[in-house]
């Protein structure tokens, strides 16, 4: 299979994106009494990290942080995770927050999200020397997250995909949807095409695909329930995208389904024109639904550094972020020895 990187494989990879605490508070309000509520460090796009680290890949985060006691102690914490995190730089603002319910998924209600005014929310254009921050990465990730922050982000987020791009070094980006976010203006439609023209691996779903990069779905898909028709669809979608942004090189669609109580998880990888699915996991007990698509965007470029096939790389990439499902906290914690046992477990 090809190989997407285009430096030399031992060059780093880079996760761009906010630093995030998430608070859960409990949904009958029994943190009030109790004088406790859970926490967790995480980010889209950290959580990636946190993965591809456990799993033995040289990785570097770049966020912004405020300069103080704080932000000293989260580096702490993630440096003993295995990141490298000497590009995190500092800027005036705070930490960003969002409150997430004991249990919910991040498209739930129950989300709040409170980053406004914090140190990557005010990033701006010019101030980053990105050839520094770029230097003997291979590989940078970013999640449609960031343009969704506001306008100066997305600007950004442009600013250090040229110099990316410029440097020959492979690019992905999570076309993961915050409808919650996207308050300054500006539709994702009018954002992340052009985000995605410097794009190698785009990794979303059908329906992010068509509210981000105006890629149209088949009307009312999902009143058939069939898993043939949503592959066929996928493909379709993936055809689309390497057709219209000619960068790209392969796509990867999940297909969670949770409206009942039996839970049903799959997955697709495009690439070299042929559509490659996962095998199908089930369940009907979730603990923690947050960071499952950040795991399996880890898992992704985790097979495609280490220039797995195909196969491998869908398969590898499914296991993990269904494992996640049960898992408390935004980053998985599996092995790759323990991701690589569910594979084996699913498929007899």
């Amino acid at each position: 299979m090809s190989d997407l990187l285009k430096q030399e494989k031992n060059g780093s990879i880079l996760s761009f994106g906010e630093l995030l605490i998430r608070l859960c508070p409990d949904a009958d309000g029994d943190w009030l009494n109790n004088n406790k509520i859970p926490f967790y460090i995480g980010g889209a796009e950290l959580n990636a990290a946190n993965a591809l680290a456990l799993w033995g890949l040289p990785v570097k985060y770049f966020t912004l942080l405020p300069d103080n006691s704080l932000s000293a102690q989260i580096i702490e914490y993630l440096k003993k995770m295995g990141i490298d995190t000497s590009q995190i730089h500092y800027g005036d603002g705070r930490i960003g927050l969002y409150y997430l319910t004991t249990g919910q998924d991040v498209k739930h209600n129950g989300l709040i999200y409170d980053r406004a005014g914090s140190a990557f929310a005010n990033i701006k254009t010019g101030v980053i020397d990105w050839d520094k921050v770029l230097q003997n990465v291979s590989w940078f990730h970013f999640s449609a997250i960031c343009p969704a922050i506001g306008q100066n982000v997305a600007d950004v987020c442009k600013e250090v995909l040229e110099a990316a791009e410029k440097k020959g070094i492979t690019i992905s980006v999570d076309l993961n949807y915050r409808s919650k976010l996207w308050q300054y203006g500006k539709s994702p439609i009018e954002i992340m095409p052009e985000l995605v023209n410097y794009c190698d691996l785009v990794m979303g779903n059908i329906w992010a695909a068509e509210t981000m990069l105006g890629i149209e779905i088949t009307p009312d898909i999902h009143k058939s329930g069939q898993k043939t028709i949503y592959l066929e669809e996928s493909l379709r979608t993936s055809e689309s995208i390497l057709n219209r942004f000619p960068k790209c090189k392969a796509v990867a669609n999940t297909f969670r389904f949770d409206a009942t109580k039996d839970i049903k998880y799959y997955t697709t990888l495009y690439v070299n024109n042929q559509l490659y699915n996962s095998g199908e996991y089930q369940t009907e007990q979730v603990i923690d639904k947050v960071g499952s698509g950040d795991c399996f965007m880890a898992g992704l470029i985790y097979g495609f550094y280490n220039t797995h096939a195909a196969d491998e790389i869908i398969e590898f990439a499914t296991a993990a972020a269904f494992e996640k499902l049960f898992i408390n906290g935004d980053a998985t914690t599996c092995t790759v020895a323990e991701i690589k046992n569910a594979i084996k477990l699913n498929l007899k």
